[in-house]
Order: structure tokens, then C-alpha cells, then sequence
């Protein structure tokens, strides 16, 4: 705004700056600019001005070509910048005129390059807002509708900027999602609304008394009209089969603002219209198509066909007033050469020849004098005069026939293509009934081969029952074998103990011996060393007794005594030694003999382990045999049932077979690693028996829950779902015949097996219902989002209310002002306790959130109670629908347009959503839980606002209805009876009527509850809701 304030000091030069500063030798690419530039500003101020006419077409279209050899909108801003646009009308009404064209026409940068001055087309449509005559309130309006188309196409890129797009590029548009075909619809509603104010206040600005479309001044306000005409037509078409497909995936009810809003639109539309198509302006430049006398009826589906695109045309020659054609001078003589020859010849014959040969000759020309050549030539000039005029109307006859026969062809193609578009419809609608009647055809098939297949299904489960006692029977006998070689196995242990014993015995008396006999050489050797220690000194006494021999000549008897004894003693220690020699020797025999007992005892010993190992390993080779023999068996008859139709009427799920394949991986694992720690130690066969035997079961209930999922599935996916069913039974059979041989079990690989699961498992996710067709990390963002989107509606609601309450206050009196203040302010009570019910929901999850997911994050405790996490996103959806469509009943009651009723259906509506999210919220809660407490009090307090909106609701329904009084004094008795039998037929057919509804109100609730189950991917063929949904029916009955 201050850019464009700033523009009005500056407007002598209107020319941008650029111009003049550019170089003399800039090069042939910069002249080219500056004259494209000129070129561009002169048209552009030419096309803007501040006279009141009508913008030139020629002015118009240059500005639009500038667009496209420029590839965007800089130089139309920088000159439009400098424009006075805030302080004449005249001149920015223009400037929308031509900005409008340039978004529908010109090259798609010019949104890009307009977004930037967004802010300022809102502050002058504001400022132009407060002047209410003249061009100020069109230009606010218009305005708006600019920044409103701006926005609309920035957020759906899709749609170009002339809105023409075919059927499959509006369904692309959409993405095939109901949610954003709802969304867009709701802006088409307001993109359309501007349109239909801008066109709505033009009219009203004119004096339609006058014929104001011949003047100037009435031409500059209507010919903007012809880009809003053109709009209509298409959001018009949009509209309205983007509500035929919402009504074909969801409930009428919840459409009921939509239709309001249609039908108002189109009475609005349809009158415009009407009134535009008879001034004189829109007839020479627009044919401008009549809406139906009647709205499509939306409820029928079939009303589709019926519909016929509204088409506008616009004549190629009459696009603008000042594109008619001009004859210049120069064309007045325009003759060939032929012609100017014949008419030589003409006169050479009249004249004769000489005269062409000699003009200086007037004597000899064939005796015809001065007068007679004058008047001859003055009636071939008047003859040429009349062939002119006539060769002029003739061209413009030949102009008008073909604009006739241009517009006639407009009109052929526009007939052609509704035509086509009829054709269309019908072979769709054609398709779809023969689909309808090939589903139902199937049904009676599949319904006959069930009741076939019956008797079948049962003699079949008795015979399973049977070979189940027989496997129960041979797994007890296998049991009791088990158990007697585990009591055998522990007699032999206990016997290879009590040898162990013994020979641990035999060692330690062994080695008592060998201590006793090295204890009894010592004591001989320190002896044997005593007695040589004592003849040592006894000779050395002997040496000193014979030295002293003389003086003791008197002791020698007493010292041969002594010698004597000493030599007895000795004699008795040899014999002492000999003895222990002897019994040495004895226990040494002792000890050998003991050594061949215990030698003889451990081969014994050996021999009966050896034995007992290879028992052993007979029975475990036994076990895995005849375990490996009854997997195949399971698995083999599971594959053998597989062709069989006996799961024809069972009801298989995606997510059943997921889960299912995800236990089977889990099993091989653990089957790889019992196997590994088998072959590691043979006796550990437990793990490895329970494990092949689970093996079984698993992949059987496998095969299962692909022939019931295949049978519920398309053709295609039903096939390689089955295909690779098979090819899995056959990879484990082999996998378990690899588990017999030991020279070939290290080589048991379960790679194939786990492809096979691997291409089941994605066949499974690909037929996913849609419900789940999103990454289960992004359900804890998408359950905080709905939250948040629940709680933003309940706060929009709240404002929306109190701003009704204001207006009511301000524009209302007496018992009116009375009734919707106890009603507003019911609503705004009963918004309160849902925002008080959310917030302990919130609690009560955050709660349930942090108790039950452990180590876990939160993202993964969504995503691992997906179905619990679902119904939260329902739940909080419906509520924060609910509060939307009650605020709008309650505008309509205010204003006095709406029914009273609406709005009591609308609060139960909101308590029963409430009770859902209650039920929802509940279901993983602890019993005992303060926040579980919290919540259901907050729910007691919805239920008591509820009532509090319906009871207000009844009181100011029975304080403006006005009662009559009925008078029956002046009646006779005829005519009483005559009213009582009137009143009795009246009565009968509302109670008719009411239960007619009653009956439509059932099946209602039933094909939403059975929408709610598909959208929320609960399994088919159950019969039980969900409990949170089940509540949540009980509460709204």
C-alpha cells in the first residue's frame, strides 16, 4: 500500500525506469526487450485507464501474449505498480478486468508471480470496502474474488487458470480420496459464492430500467462479467458431479449442508443467468447457456445421466466491439488483372483500336463525336459505381454468412460434445449395471456351492476329529517310549556311578599302600644309616680301645658283651626288613589283581555306555523321524484341501494372514536354532521336536488363510496368492525331508521358504483393506492431528456461536432475542463440556500411551494396537463434525430459516460422537483409573448439556409457534363430524408417515455402519461392531 500510495506523486511518468537507463550498444537482445517493454506499457496503460469504457480487446490480448513471450507477470507489475489504483475507482476496476483475464488466460507464472502482491490486493479491497457508491464496493468485491481465485489455485494446482479440465483429470484431482473430493467441494462452494456477489452487486448497481448495456458507462461495469460467466459455468459442472460421487460414498445426512448450499447457489446462479442472456451487450459477444428448471437430484444416482454441462460460447469475429472489420480506401478499386483486360477489351471494341494507338487523333473514331464518348463513358462509370455497391454487398453477406455459419458450428460442437458426454455416462452406467449383475450372480453361485459343499465340510471335520485321536493316541505311546528309556538311561547312570565309586576307592587304598611302603623304606634307610653311623664310631672307639687296649686291659669283657649285643641287634632289624620286603611284595599282587578287576570294569563299563549312546541315538533318530513324518502329513493334507472348496463360506482377512506369516518366520528361527544346538549336542531334542511339529501346524493354518484370503480377493492376486501357497508347502516338505539323513542335515537350507513367505506376505499387504492402506508410524501423528483438528472445530464452533449471539443481540428484540440467547447459550454450554471431555481424553490417553508401551515409543504403541488407534481418528472425526453441523443448524434457527428439530437431531448426534470417544478412549484404560474417573464425568456433563440444548431448544420452539384457538361454537353437528373423520385420516397418515421414516432411519444406520466397518477395515463377515462403536449406538439410542 505505501508502494502504491507513493505511486500517485509519481504518475507523469508512467514509462518504469528501466527503460531509460539502458545502454546505447546494449546488443539486438536488449533492444528487443526495451521494445517489447514499450510495446508492453503502452498497452497495459492503454488497457488501464480512467475513462469509463470497456477495455479493448486488442489491449487485453497483447497484455496476455506479453505474458506468455515473457513466461510470467514482472513487466505487467512494474508498470501496474506505478498506477494510482487507491485513488481511482475507474481505474482499478479496470485493472481487475484485465488482472482477471491474465489469470485465466495468460501464462501459468502469473499466479507465481502475483502471490507477492496478495497482502496488497486485500488492504485496497479493504480501503475501496468504505465507500459505498459508485465503483468502491464493486471494486472491494472484486477484489476479494481475485485473492479468493489466487488461493484457490494455489491450493489445488490441478486446475488451470480457465478452469477447463476433463472428468479424469477432476477425479486425479482428487486423488480418489472422499475426504479431499468433501474439501474441494467446500471451496468450489466458496469460489462460486464470490463470483455470484460480484456478479449480484453489478446488476444491482445499474438502473436496468434504461438501457444501460448500449452505454459506455454501463459496458465498463458489464464486460468484466463475461470472465465471471465463464467461471460459473465451469465450478457450476464441477459442482455438481463432485457431489454425486460424495453421495455415492457417503451417507445423505451428512450431505445435507452441501445440497442447502447447492440449491441456494443455483437459484441465485440460474437467475443471473436468465437476466444477463436478455441485455443487448451479452448477445453479440456471449451465448450464455440456461441453467435446468429443477435441480439434480442428488439422492438418485441415476439423475447423473440426466445432468447436461452447461456450455458458454463465444464467437471467434464478435469477441469485442472493436474488433469489426473496416474496409479501407485503398480496397474500393481492388480488380485483377483478367478484369482490368476484359474491360480494355470492352472499350477498344466501343472506341476502336485506333485510339489506343493514337490518342492525338479526334478525327477518325469511327464517327463518333465528343458528346456521344462523353456520355458513354459517364454510363460505364455509373455502371462500374452500381457493380462496386453490388460487389460490397455482396462481401458483406458473405461476412455475415460466415459468422452465421461460425456460430452455427460453435453451437454443433457444443451439442456434439454433450452428446458425448451422454454417451459417456450411459456406457459407464451400462458397466456398472453389468458389474452389479455379475457380483450378484456370483453370490448365488457361491451361495449354492456352500449349501453343496456342507454335508462335506462336516463328514471332512469328523474325519479330522478321528485322525486327531489317532495322532493323540500315537503321541501318548511315543510319550510312555520316551519316558522308559529316560528311566532306563537312569539306572545305567546310576549303575556307571557306583563303579565310578568303586574304582575311585581301589585308587585312594592304592595310594595308601604306596604312601605306607615309602614311609616303611625310609624308616629302613634312616635305620641302616643309624647302624652305620654307630659302626663308624664303634670302630673308632675299637681304634681307641686298642690304642688304649693296655691301659684298659680290665674292661675287655665288658666291651666284647656289648659288641655282641649290638651285633644281635642288628641281626634282628635285617630280619624285620626282609619280613616288610615280603609283605611289600604281597600287597603289590594285591594291587595288580585290583587293577585288572578295575580294567575288566570299565570295558564292562564302556561296552554298556556304548550301548546305551547308540539306544540313544536310535530313539532321537526315531523321534525326528516319525515327528518329520507327521509334519508332512499335516503339511500335505493342508495342501491337499487347498483345491478342495470346503473354505468356501470361511472369511478370510489380510491381516489374519500377515499375522500368521509373521508366527511362521518366527518358528523357522527357532527351528534353525534348535537344529543348531542339536547338532551340538545330540541329546538336546525337545526344543527340536516342538519346533518341527510347530512348524507344521503353522505353515497348515498358512495354507489355510491363503485359500479363504484368495477366495475373498481379485482374480489376479487370488492367483499368486495360491501360487505362492503352493511353492511354500513344497519348499518346507523339502526343508523337513533334509532334517532325516545326517549327512545331509547341515545342508538344509530355509532360504526358499523364507522367499515364499516373503512373496505372500506382499501379496497380503497389497490386498490390505483401505482403511489400512497408510504406514503404520504415522497412526500416533494422525491421532495427535485429529485431536488437534477436533479440538481447532470445537474453539471455531464456540466463536462461530458467539458471534451469532452479537448479532443476535444486536438485530433481534423481544421473545426472539429471548429464544436464541437460551439457545446460543445451551450451544455454547454443551461446546464447553466437549472441550472439557476432550481434554481428559487426551489425559486418559496419554495415560493408557505411557502405562502399556513400556521401552517402547509412543509411535509404536499406535501402530502396534492399530484397530484401537483407528477408532480414536473415527471417533474424534465424528465430533468435531458433529460440532460443525450443529453450529450451522443453530445459524439457520437464529436467522430463521432452520428447523428446530435439526437442532435437537444435531445434539444427540454430538452426544452420541462423544459417547463414541468415550468408549474409544476407555477400552485399554485401567478401571481404577482417576483420569478414566474424570472422563466419564465429563461425558455425564456432554449428556446434561445436551438435554440442556434440547430442552431450551423445545421452550423456544413452543414460545414462537403460534397456537390457534379453536373455536368449534358456530360448527354443526355435521360439520364436527365431518372435522373429527378429517382429523382421523390426518392422524393415520402421519402415523404412517412416521413409521415409513422410522424404517428409513433403520436401514440408514445400518449402510453407515456397515461404510464405518469398511472404511475402519473391520473383518467381513462379522456380525459383532466394534465395542467402542457398539457403545457408542447404545448411548445414541
Amino acid at each position: 500500500m505505501d508502494r502504491m500510495a507513493s505511486s500517485m506523486k509519481q504518475v507523469p511518468n508512467p514509462l518504469p525506469k528501466v527503460l531509460s537507463r539502458r545502454g546505447v550498444g546494449a546488443g539486438l537482445e536488449a533492444a528487443e526487450r526495451e521494445s517489447f517493454e514499450r510495446t508492453q506499457t503502452v498497452s497495459i496503460n492503454k488497457a488501464i485507464n480512467t475513462q469509463e469504457v470497456a477495455v479493448k480487446e486488442k489491449h487485453a490480448r497483447t497484455c496476455i501474449l506479453g505474458t506468455h513471450h515473457e513466461k510470467g507477470a514482472q513487466t505487467f507489475w512494474s508498470v501496474v505498480n506505478r498506477l494510482p489504483l487507491s485513488s481511482n475507482a475507474v481505474l482499478c476496476w479496470k485493472f481487475c478486468h484485465v488482472f482477471h483475464k491474465l489469470l485465466r488466460d495468460g501464462h501459468p507464472n502469473v499466479l507465481k508471480d502475483s502471490l507477492r502482491y496478495r497482502n496488497d490486493l486485500s488492504d485496497m479491497s479493504r480501503m475501496w470496502g468504505h465507500l459505498s457508491e459508485g465503483y468502491g464496493q464493486l471494486c472491494s468485491i472484486y477484489l476479494k474474488l481475485l485473492r479468493t481465485k489466487m488461493e484457490y489455485h494455489t491450493k489445488n494446482p490441478r486446475f488451470p487458470g480457465n478452469l477447463q479440465m476433463s472428468d479424469r483429470q477432476l477425479d486425479e484431482a482428487g486423488e480418489s480420496d472422499v475426504n479431499n473430493f468433501f474439501q474441494l467441494t467446500v471451496e468450489m462452494f466458496d469460489y462460486l459464492e464470490c463470483e455470484l456477489n460480484l456478479f449480484q452487486t453489478v446488476f444491482n448497481s445499474l438502473d436496468m430500467s434504461r438501457s444501460v448495456s448500449v452505454t459506455t458507462a454501463g459496458q465498463c461495469r458489464l464486460a468484466p462479467l463475461i470472465q465471471v460467466i465463464l467461471d460459473c459455468s465451469h465450478l457450476y459442472d464441477y459442482t455438481v458431479k463432485l457431489l454425486f460421487k460424495l453421495h455415492s460414498c457417503l451417507p445423505a445426512d451428512t450431505l445435507q449442508g452441501h445440497r442447502d448450499r447447492f440449491m441456494e447457489q443455483f437459484t441465485k446462479l440460474k437467475d443471473l443467468f436468465y437476466r444477463s442472456s436478455n441485455l443487448q451487450y451479452f448477445k453479440r459477444l456471449i451465448q450464455i447457456p440456461q441453467l435446468p428448471e429443477n435441480p439434480p437430484n442428488f439422492l438418485r444416482a441415476s439423475a447423473l445421466s440426466e445432468h447436461i454441462s452447461p456450455v458458454v460460447v463465444i464467437p471467434v469475429e464478435a469477441s469485442s466491439p472493436d474488433s469489426e472489420p473496416v474496409l479501407e480506401k485503398d480496397d474500393l478499386m481492388d480488380m485483377d488483372p483478367s478484369q482490368q483486360n476484359l474491360f480494355d477489351n470492352k472499350f477498344d471494341d466501343i472506341f476502336g483500336s485506333s485510339f489506343s494507338s493514337d490518342p492525338f487523333n479526334f478525327n477518325s473514331q469511327n464517327g463518333v463525336n465528343r458528346d456521344e464518348k462523353d456520355h458513354l463513358i459517364e454510363r460505364l462509370y455509373r455502371e462500374i459505381s452500381v457493380l462496386k455497391a453490388q460487389l460490397d454487398n455482396v462481401k458483406t453477406e458473405g461476412q455475415r454468412a460466415v459468422l452465421q455459419l461460425k456460430g452455427r458450428i460453435s453451437e454443433l460442437e457444443a451439442e456434439l460434445a454433450e452428446q458425448r458426454h451422454l454417451r459417456q455416462q450411459a456406457a459407464d452406467e451400462c458397466e456398472f449395471l453389468r458389474a452389479e449383475l455379475d457380483e450378484l450372480r456370483r453370490q448365488r453361485e457361491d451361495t449354492e456351492k456352500a449349501q453343496r459343499s456342507l454335508t462335506e465340510i462336516e463328514r471332512k471335520a469328523q474325519a479330522n476329529e478321528q485322525r486327531y485321536s489317532k495322532l493323540k493316541e500315537k503321541y501318548s505311546e511315543l510319550v510312555q517310549n520316551h519316558a522308559d528309556l529316560l528311566r532306563k538311561n537312569a539306572e545305567v547312570t546310576k549303575q556307571m556311578s557306583v563303579a565310578r565309586q568303586a574304582q575311585v576307592d581301589l585308587e585312594r587304598e592304592k595310594k595308601e599302600l604306596e604312601d605306607t611302603l615309602e614311609r616303611i623304606s625310609d624308616q629302613g634307610q634312616r635305620k641302616t644309616q643309624e647302624q652305620l653311623e654307630v659302626l663308624e664310631s664303634l670302630k673308632q672307639e675299637l681304634a681307641t680301645s686298642k690304642l688304649e687296649l693296655q691301659v684298659l686291659q680290665s674292661n675287655l669283657e665288658t666291651s666284647a658283651q656289648s659288641e655282641a649285643k649290638w651285633v644281635a641287634q642288628i641281626t634282628d632289624l635285617e630280619k624285620e626288613r626282609a619280613s616288610l620286603v615280603s609283605s611289600v611284595a604281597s600287597r603289590e599282587k594285591e594291587l595288580s589283581a585290583l587293577q585288572e578287576q578295575l580294567e575288566h570294569a570299565q570295558l564292562k563299563l564302556a561296552s554298556s555306555e556304548e550301548s546305551m549312546c547308540q539306544l540313544k541315538k536310535d530313539q532321537r533318530k526315531m523321534l525326528l523321524v516319525e515327528s518329520r513324518k507327521s509334519a508332512e502329513q499335516v503339511i500335505q493334507e493342508a495342501l491337499s484341501q487347498l483345491e478342495e472348496p470346503a473354505l468356501v463360506s470361511c472369511a478370510g482377512s489380510a491381516d489374519h494372514l500377515l499375522s500368521t506369516v509373521k508366527s511362521v518366520s518366527s518358528c523357522i528361527d527357532q527351528l534353525e536354532k534348535s537344529w543348531s544346538q542339536y547338532l551340538a549336542c545330540p541329546e538336546d531334542i525337545g526344543g527340536l521336536l516342538h519346533s518341527v511339529i510347530l512348524l507344521a501346524h503353522l505353515t497348515s493354518d498358512t495354507i489355510a488363510h491363503c485359500s479363504t484370503t484368495s477366495l475373498r480377493s481379485p482374480p489376479e492376486p487370488a492367483d499368486s496368492l495360491t501360487e505362492a501357497c503352493k511353492e511354500y508347502g513344497r519348499e518346507t516338505l523339502i526343508y523337513l525331508a533334509a532334517l532325516e539323513e545326517e549327512g545331509t542335515a547341515e545342508n538344509a537350507d530355509s532360504t526358499a521358504m523364507r522367499n515364499c513367505l516373503s512373496k505372500i506376505k506382499a501379496i497380503g499387504e497389497e490386498l490390505l483393506p483401505r482403511g489400512l492402506d497408510f504406514k503404520q508410524e504415522e497412526l500416533g501423528d494422525l491421532v495427535d492431528k485429529e485431536m488437534a483438528a477436533t479440538s481447532a472445530a470445537i474453539e471455531t464452533a464456540t466463536a462461530r456461536i458467539e458471534e451469532m449471539l452479537s448479532k443476535s443481540r444486536a438485530g433481534d428484540t423481544g421473545v426472539k432475542l429471548e429464544v436464541n440467547e437460551r439457545i446460543l447459550g445451551s450451544c455454547t454450554g454443551l461446546m464447553q463440556a466437549i472441550q472439557v471431555l476432550i481434554a481428559a481424553s487426551k489425559d486418559l490417553q496419554r495415560e493408557i500411551v505411557e502405562s502399556g508401551r513400556g521401552t517402547a515409543s509412543p509411535k509404536e504403541f499406535y501402530a502396534k494396537n492399530s484397530r484401537w488407534t483407528e477408532g480414536l481418528i473415527s471417533a474424534s472425526k465424528a465430533v468435531g463434525w458433529g460440532a460443525t453441523v450443529m453450529v450451522d443448524a443453530a445459524d439457520l434457527v437464529v436467522q430463521g430459516r432452520g428447523k428446530f428439530e435439526e437442532l435437537m437431531v444435531c445434539s444427540h448426534e454430538i452426544a452420541a460422537s462423544t459417547a463414541q470417544l468415550v468408549a474409544a478412549s476407555k477400552v485399554k484404560a485401567d478401571k481404577d483409573s482417576p483420569n478414566l474417573a474424570q472422563l466419564q464425568q465429563a461425558s455425564r456433563g456432554v449428556n446434561q448439556a445436551t438435554a440442556g440444548v434440547v430442552a431450551s431448544t423445545i421452550s423456544g420452539k413452543s414460545q414462537i409457534e403460534e397456537t390457534d384457538n379453536m373455536d368449534f361454537s358456530g360448527m354443526t353437528l355435521t360439520q364436527i363430524k365431518r372435522q373429527e373423520m378429517d382429523s382421523q385420516v390426518r392422524v393415520l397418515e402421519l402415523e404412517n408417515e412416521l413409521q415409513k421414516e422410522r424404517q428409513k432411519l433403520g436401514e440408514l444406520r445400518k449402510k453407515h455402519y456397515e461404510l464405518a466397518g469398511v472404511a475402519e477395515g473391520w473383518e467381513e463377515g462379522t456380525e459383532a461392531s466394534p465395542p467402542a462403536l457398539q457403545e457408542a449406538v447404545t448411548e445414541k439410542e
